[in-house]
């Protein structure tokens, strides 16, 4: 089957990543390791996540007119991700701002920056989209007029209205997010559960989940990203759900294993071989 044209609406920033032994407490001050810097953003993360699982991909993210703008676009153009509809901004480059713990577990301040500009194409001519919520939320409810299928990362948690998530294909969140949304509005909605792997519900009723396969967890920075492309791109190929779930727990796992949102990314025939090895 011809993989699914994709495109992907989000964010493009530059991370900041500092490891620490633990994360600190409400108020506190931990020391942490030097700096460092490598390219990220919920958008580039899913858009080179796609490409690597096989789709041409089509990345409509907005960067500044400045050097980390350029950086972004090349390595992202690098890898094989369509950058000709991004645009540039008077506004600087987002950045975020990310603190590892040796577990692997994090904590993550965004400040979005040129990512507050992004605009939808008027000429896009795609299978589906894939959209998170660190952009601001009219390019996607543009999208849902124009009739393109949806699936929306709603992260983080609070931007989107219930009238909006009940009008996107599939809607991802963690357990978290899903802790905030009344999940019977939405007719096919993914939780992730982190180690705990994933499960898939129907108008609020939990009808399948599939647990983590154990890894070795370095940086869990990246993983959900990991995790929406390969399932949005299972579900429009039209695989059995529970099978596009279980390939997505694991290329989310296999994104734990190298530091970096953007440091482990398999391809689909790796993870369909992982998982019939399992087997």
């Amino acid at each position: 089957m011809t993989p699914p044209r994709a495109a992907v609406v989000g964010s493009c920033n530059v991370d900041v990543v500092v490891s620490v032994e633990r994360l600190p407490g409400r108020g506190e001050t931990v020391l942490g390791g030097d700096p460092v810097r490598r390219p990220g953003g919920k958008g580039a993360n899913q858009a080179l996540a796609a490409r690597r699982w096989g789709s041409p991909t089509h990345l409509i993210a907005s960067v500044g007119e400045d050097a980390d703008g350029s950086w972004l676009l090349s390595n992202l153009s690098a890898h094989g991700v369509e950058v000709g509809f991004c645009q540039r901004s008077t506004r600087p480059t987002g950045v975020a701002y990310i603190t590892v713990e040796d577990e692997g577990e994090n904590l993550i301040v965004v400040a979005p920056g040129a990512n507050n500009d992004v605009r939808v194409p008027p000429d896009l001519d795609v299978d589906l989209v894939l959209c998170q919520l660190e952009i601001a939320v009219e390019p996607v409810l543009e999208l849902l007029e124009r009739e393109i299928p949806v699936v929306l990362n709603a992260s983080p948690a609070g931007r989107a209205s219930l009238d909006l998530l009940g009008r996107c294909s599939v809607v991802v969140v963690n357990e978290h997010e899903a802790s905030t949304l009344d999940l019977a509005i939405l007719e096919h909605c993914v939780v992730t559960r982190g180690r705990r792997g994933a499960a898939l519900f129907h108008s609020g009723r939990e009808v399948a989940s599939v647990p983590a396969p154990p890894v070795q967890a370095v940086d869990t920075v990246g993983a959900g990203d990991v995790f929406c492309a390969a399932y949005a791109l299972e579900w429009a190929r039209g695989v059995d759900p529970v099978d596009a779930l279980r390939r997505a727990v694991y290329a989310g796992a296999y994104a734990t294993t190298q530091p970096g949102a953007q440091g482990a990314l398999p391809t689909r025939e790796e993870v369909v071989s992982w998982i019939d090895a399992d087997s």
